[in-house]
């Protein structure tokens, strides 16, 4: 019932507004009716005081005209006009228009009654559980129709009468309809209702723009991943606003743009891959061709084997960059920091490249801080990136361009530069060099050796060592890279250089 997010918010949102309103309904209703109630008491307690102090002040008078022999029902019926003229007063001054007054005898006949419709009235004797009350005490109230007395629902204070002996000789009732009590809440609970559906209809219009502003792009989002997973990553969202959705879109159209991108890498890397398989494979087959079938003489056979076995170590380079880069994302390469030094490694290399240096005629400098620089990392991985950037070098000098080595300490770091003058990078390369399967040179006119993969591994190699890689070159003019290391800790050469117990004698 509730699948999509739409009508769950919907769901909620009535959920929470039919809750409140039925909250705030039940208290206003509660409160009015306690408020009304107490106050209507209060009214008839003091028409009911009121009353039953004028009745017994003007009987004992009435007595004491009569000698004593006047009785209580024909006192009322006597002085009925003054009485209704003196109630009516104690009404308009101390309750309300409404409020009905009936005076009964001791044996709860009733002799008189003022106010109220002419059906109010339709009993004509207190009930008997009422008087058996009154027997025990002065006064009760109630909140009923007096046994029958009153057609309705009334809020009714009863009092005895009684005369300068303190004997009872009848009794006053004062009483206020409640009836309204039940009609006002009532008209608040329609108020409430009708204001609750206005609001329901506000909220679901609200809810409605809401959530289509924020399952719109969401829904967009989804029909995307769907086209990203049968290939197509050049599907983007539409962002609108800057709030959290607007970023989701932005982030999403990121991760698309990087999708994209990384499936062009993917595509080029395989091109490049496919190419650096074939061509050797092709030139070792026709040459090993050649020979079996004799049609490379025997005397020609060692300048083709040479050549073959150039090729077959072509093919191990690039089989070992594909396994050194899946060792790198499995993270199952592990790195061991020792000090070394840092110096030595650059003139061991240098000296390796001599043939290559001899053939473009560089002009070399080497330039260290010190003879002796001992970095802490791990050495086989370090050599790795330092001899992939020189060998990098070295192929992309130009004739007789400068080749310049450095190790020198900036900022109590140590650090690496490669400079070679030549070809460069065009600024819009530089900042994809480091990634996988990258290559400048797409037309392979002088990377005919890589795939793509050494800098993005030598990159990998600085990150898991907390160190940076970065390029700086002039298209046309030169390029240089750089990296950074530690320096070993007095303690780190300590350990490293502290003898094995095996070695003591």
């Amino acid at each position: 019932m509730f699948k999509s997010l739409f009508t769950k918010y919907i769901a909620v949102f009535m959920l929470i507004i039919v809750v409140s309103f039925a909250v705030l309904a039940f208290t206003v209703c509660s409160m009015v009716s306690t408020y009304a109630l107490s106050t209507n008491k209060d009214i008839v307690q003091r028409v009911a005081n009121s009353s039953g102090n004028y009745l017994e002040a003007e009987f004992s008078a009435y007595k004491r005209e009569t000698y004593g022999l006047g009785e209580f029902k024909y006192f009322v019926s006597n002085y009925e006009s003054d009485i209704k003229s003196v109630f009516k007063s104690l009404v308009n001054i101390t309750g309300k228009g409404d409020t009905v007054l009936v005076i009964a005898d001791e044996e709860g006949k009733i002799l008189f009654t003022h106010g109220g419709d002419i059906d109010t009235i339709i009993g004509d004797h207190l009930p008997i559980s009422l008087l058996n009350k009154l027997k025990e005490h002065n006064e009760a109230e109630s909140n009923d129709n007096l046994g029958g007395v009153y057609a309705e629902s009334f809020i009714n204070r009863t009092l005895k009468i009684k005369d300068n002996s303190g004997n009872t000789c009848g009794y006053i009732v004062a009483s206020v309809a409640s009836s309204w009590i039940s009609e006002l809440n009532e008209v608040i609970m329609k108020t409430v209702i009708m204001s609750s559906l206005w609001v329901l209809i506000a909220a679901l219009i609200a809810v409605y723009y809401l959530t289509e502003r924020v399952i719109g792009p969401m829904r967009r989002m989804s029909n995307a991943a769907k086209k990203f997973s049968q290939g197509h990553f050049d599907i983007r969202v539409p962002v609108q606003g800057h709030d959290e959705v607007a970023e989701l879109a932005t982030a999403f159209n990121n991760m698309a743009a990087s999708l994209e991108k990384l499936e062009d890498l993917r595509s080029t890397f395989l091109a490049n891959v496919s190419h650096d398989l074939r061509t050797p494979m092709t030139t070792i087959s026709g040459f090993v061709d050649g020979i079996i079938d004799g049609t490379i003489t025997p005397d020609r056979q060692g300048y083709y084997l040479e050549i073959i076995s150039a090729e077959v170590k072509r093919l191990s380079r690039l089989v070992s960059s594909l396994l050194d880069l899946s060792r790198i994302q499995a993270n199952d390469r592990k790195f061991v920091p020792v000090p070394f030094d840092i110096c030595e490694m650059g003139r061991q290399i240098l000296i390796s490249f001599e043939n290559q240096i001899d053939t473009k005629r560089l002009d070399v400098e080497f330039d260290v801080t010190d003879d002796r620089m001992m970095a802490y990392a791990d050495k086989d991985a370090v050599h790795q990136v330092f001899y992939n950037l020189c060998h990098n070098a070295i192929k992309f000098s130009r004739e007789e361009g400068h080749y310049r080595i450095s190790i020198l300490d900036e900022n109590k770091k140590i650090k690496v530069r490669v400079y070679n003058e030549g070809q460069g990078i065009p600024l819009e390369d530089i900042p994809f060099v480091f990634e996988r399967f990258y290559k400048s040179d797409k037309s392979r006119g002088l990377d005919k050796s890589g795939a793509g993969l050494g800098l993005f591994i030598a990159k990998t190699i600085m990150n898991a060592h907390g160190e940076d890689l970065s390029v700086d070159s002039v298209y046309g003019e030169y390029c240089e890279f750089s990296f950074t290391l530690q320096y070993a800790t007095p303690a780190q050469l300590a350990q490293y250089e502290r003898p094995k117990n095996d070695d003591i004698e």
